[in-house]
C-alpha cells in the first residue's frame, strides 16, 4: 500500500513538472521555444552563466536552434501576462528551440542539467502528441460535420417542400356548386 502511494506521488510530481515546463514553452517565429531565463531557473544557474556557456559554444547553436528576441517580440510576450515577471532585465532574452535545448545538455554537463533536459524533451514530445491528437480530432469533427451537413440539407429540402404544399392548401378556393346571390337582405 505504501509503495502505491510513493509511486502515485512520483507520478503526480512528474505531471506537475511536465505541466510546469509546458507552461514555459512559447511559440515565437513559428517555433516552440523556451526562454533563457526560464531554462536558467530550471537548471538552477544564473541566466548570464547559461548565456556565457552558449556563447563559448556558439557553433553548436545555429539560428534554428537559438535566436535572440526583438524588442517587439519581448513587448508582445510581456503583454500576454497580467503581471510581468521580467524583473527589469537589461538584455533581450534568447529563445531556444527543442533542438537548442537538447544541445544545451552537451554544454551544461551537470547532473541537474541532464535530468532537466530529459524532462524538457518529454514536455516537447507531449506537446507534439497533443497537437497530433488535436489534428486528428479536428479532422474527425470536420468529417462528421460534412456528413451531417448533407443530412441537414436533405431535411431542409423536405421542410421547404412541405411548407410550399401547405401554402397551396391554404390558398382560397373557388366555391363549387350553386351560389345564391343576395341583394340587400333579399334572396333571389
Amino acid at each position: 500500500m505504501e509503495t502505491n502511494i510513493i509511486v502515485h506521488n512520483k507520478m503526480q510530481e512528474k505531471m506537475i513538472e511536465l505541466s510546469f515546463i509546458q507552461n514555459k514553452i512559447y511559440e515565437i517565429r513559428g517555433y516552440k521555444v523556451m526562454l533563457d531565463y526560464d531554462l536558467a531557473e530550471m537548471y538552477e544557474v544564473e541566466t548570464r552563466r547559461l548565456n556565457e556557456q552558449v556563447k563559448r559554444n556558439s557553433k553548436r547553436f545555429p539560428s534554428d536552434f537559438m535566436f535572440q528576441l526583438t524588442n517587439q517580440e519581448v513587448t508582445n510576450l510581456i503583454s500576454q501576462f497580467a503581471t510581468s515577471s521580467w524583473g527589469g532585465t537589461r538584455k533581450l532574452p534568447y529563445a531556444f528551440t527543442e533542438h537548442g535545448i537538447t544541445m544545451l545538455a552537451s554544454v551544461l554537463k551537470s547532473e541537474k542539467a541532464i535530468n532537466t533536459n530529459i524532462q524538457i524533451v518529454r514536455a516537447f514530445i507531449a506537446l507534439r502528441q497533443y497537437a497530433l491528437g488535436y489534428a486528428e480530432l479536428k479532422q474527425e469533427l470536420e468529417n462528421y460535420m460534412n456528413k451531417n451537413d448533407k443530412k441537414i440539407g436533405s431535411i431542409c429540402e423536405i421542410l421547404e417542400e412541405l411548407v410550399s404544399q401547405k401554402r397551396e392548401l391554404e390558398k382560397p378556393r373557388t366555391p363549387i356548386g350553386f351560389v345564391q346571390k343576395t341583394i340587400k337582405n333579399q334572396t333571389l
